[in-house]
């Protein structure tokens, strides 16, 4: 097999959804593993610097590298099957970009304008909102609310290190960041300017316990968690003398009928 034949399998098994970056697996930690060798496979495609021109007509076109063209929406197998089971992709008109090798779900709405990296996977019903960004192998569940502005990181390297990853029924809000390998477990809401990193601290004041992460082992956020922006003191007289604290972030409640009612997204929209 040429190098050419292997990039356009790894790219076609990745539109399918045949191979995932990270899957679900009970006996893994946090319920999901990593596939090294999908990102080591994402990252030969990097290599080939030879680049071409998409000419979409008008003024669509683009420039990248050959490994790494733009995601047949249209008549690929993937789109004509669903568009068959009656709940096609809405990518609504305004620029937004999807890469071959991303895996989007029947019923999946991508709002202008967004970025859906190589080697992501979003589930069913999901809505991709204004001015978002899902970087590469992020993993993205059923029925979730990207809200405008949400960045979800990228990771390629090194091969084996967990993804972004945002489990089924996840509201996040606008402007709010998951970064470095943070998993966000079924049903969580994170509130509108929450940043989370793989090392950050969650307080939860609901059962009064410090949820954190290291670079080994990336924050978890537990399901049902409702995360807010907050703030927490700085100790030492300087810090006093200035009135100084830093960002936070808190968990002040676990999903509920109300919090459900909040974030619902009308059918419509979707």
């Amino acid at each position: 097999m040429t190098a050419a034949d292997a990039a356009t399998g790894i790219l076609a098994d990745l539109d399918a959804g045949r191979v995932r970056a990270a899957h679900p697996d009970p006996e893994a930690p946090g319920g999901w593993r990593v596939d090294a060798s999908v990102q080591q496979a994402i990252l030969g495609l990097f290599a080939n610097r030879e680049t071409r021109t998409w000419d979409l007509g008008g003024a669509m076109q683009f420039r990248d590298r050959v490994g790494l063209p733009i995601k047949d929406l249209i008549e690929s197998p993937e789109a004509l099957a669903a568009l068959a089971a009656g709940k096609p992709w809405r990518i609504v008109p305004g620029g937004s970009s999807v890469r071959a090798g991303v895996y989007l779900a029947p019923g999946v709405t991508i709002i202008p304008p967004s970025f859906i990296n190589v080697g992501a996977w979003v589930g069913e019903g999901t809505m991709v909102d204004s001015h978002a960004l899902v970087g590469s192998c992020a993993q993205i569940g059923a029925r979730v609310h990207l809200s405008a502005g949400v960045q979800v990181g990228g990771v390629l390297e090194p091969p084996g290190r967990r993804p972004v990853i945002v489990e089924d029924e996840v509201f996040v809000g606008a402007q709010a960041a998951l970064l470095e390998g943070v998993l966000v477990q079924r049903g969580a809401v994170i509130a509108a300017g929450v940043i989370l990193t793989g090392t950050s601290r969650l307080y939860d004041l609901v059962r009064e316990r410090v949820v954190a992460g290291t670079l080994e082992e990336p924050l978890v956020v537990p399901a049902g968690a409702v995360v807010v922006p907050g703030v927490r003191s700085v100790s030492g007289e300087f810090a006093a003398a200035h009135g100084l604290a830093l960002s936070a972030s808190v968990i002040v409640k676990y999903r509920d009928e109300r919090t459900d009612a909040r974030v619902a997204l009308e059918e419509a929209l979707r």
